[in-house]
Parts: structure tokens; C-alpha cells; sequence
């Protein structure tokens, strides 16, 4: 749980206006909430780095090469058949099976990373309580702050934000 300022705005300009002075007074915007896209938002906004195609990738070549060395297993060593006079360890009969369960699998593991990342099996954010945030989809704008350590950075912080035109302050749990 990271406390957080958040700064209601009434227009879409107010709103870029004071992510720009933030930027450039070094302060760090963590998130914009907005009822429509504003695309100068995500400029100021840091870019969160997802890590699915990893776990992807881990999953899909893990259980491709499980699957491979369980059909190599059960026919060159557990079950051995001599069949066509063909080598029990020919390896393009064991192509097909690992190559579509590597798929099914990291298929799944992206499925569930996406989920994991994206913080999709919360039914209730503790932003949700803050008053007045329901307007984010209607008509206001927010912009959610870290902030800063110390009281006169604090109030530095206070005053750009009033002075790019914020209606209100507080502070909430994320």
C-alpha cells in the first residue's frame, strides 16, 4: 500500500498543464485518470514494463522440452517397440506433441501473467473510497502523485498543483 496525493482538475488542459510543471519540477506522477483519452497524458506518465513475454517464453520451451523427453522417455527407454525398423529415438515422430502443448502453454502463461500484471483478480481498489473519484468518468480530471518525503517539498508540491488550476487535494491508499 503506497500513499498517494491526488489532484482533481476541471479541464483536460489543467490537468496536462500540471504534469508538465511536475515534470519539471522533478516531482514523479504515478497515474492520470481522465473520461476520455487524453493522448499528451501518457508523455508524463513513467511507462510501466510488463514482463509477460518472458514468462511466455519459459513456459512454452519448459513444457515443449518436458513434453519432448517424456515421449522420448516412454519410447526409447520405459516401452521401447521396434516398429518399421526405425531407431526408438527418432526424433521427428516426437515433434508434433511438444510443439502444440508448447503452445497451449504459453498461451496460458501469458493469459495469467496479463491477469497477475494488470492486478485483475482485485474486485475493490482502496482508491474506490477516495470521495469524489467516481467523477473520473464523467466530467474531472486526476492526477495521482508520490509524495515527496519532506514537509517543504510538500508544500512545493501543494502550491504548483493549486497553481495549475487543481480544484482539490488529498490523499489516498493505492
Amino acid at each position: 500500500m503506497t500513499r498517494v496525493v491526488i489532484a482533481e482538475f476541471g479541464t483536460a488542459h489543467d490537468q496536462i498543464e500540471a504534469l508538465r510543471r511536475l515534470d519539471a519540477e522533478g516531482f514523479e506522477a504515478l497515474d492520470a485518470m481522465s473520461p476520455y483519452r487524453v493522448a499528451e497524458v501518457e508523455s508524463y506518465l513513467p511507462r510501466p514494463r510488463l514482463t509477460i513475454r518472458p514468462h511466455m517464453a519459459l513456459a512454452g520451451f519448459g513444457i515443449a522440452a518436458f513434453a519432448y523427453g517424456l515421449q522420448w522417455f516412454s519410447a526409447a527407454i520405459a516401452y521401447p517397440i521396434n516398429s518399421g525398423a526405425r531407431p526408438l529415438n527418432s526424433w521427428p515422430v516426437f515433434l508434433l506433441v511438444p510443439f502444440e502443448v508448447g503452445i497451449l502453454a504459453a498461451a496460458i502463461a501469458g493469459f495469467v501473467a496479463l491477469l497477475v500484471s494488470c492486478g485483475l483478480p482485485r474486485l475493490h481498489h482502496p482508491l474506490f473510497a477516495y470521495p469524489g473519484i467516481e467523477r473520473a468518468s464523467q466530467d474531472r480530471f486526476f492526477v495521482l502523485i508520490i509524495p515527496p518525503s519532506d514537509a517543504g517539498s510538500r508544500l512545493a508540491l501543494e502550491r504548483l498543483l493549486f497553481g495549475a488550476a487543481a480544484l482539490s487535494l488529498g490523499e489516498a491508499q493505492t
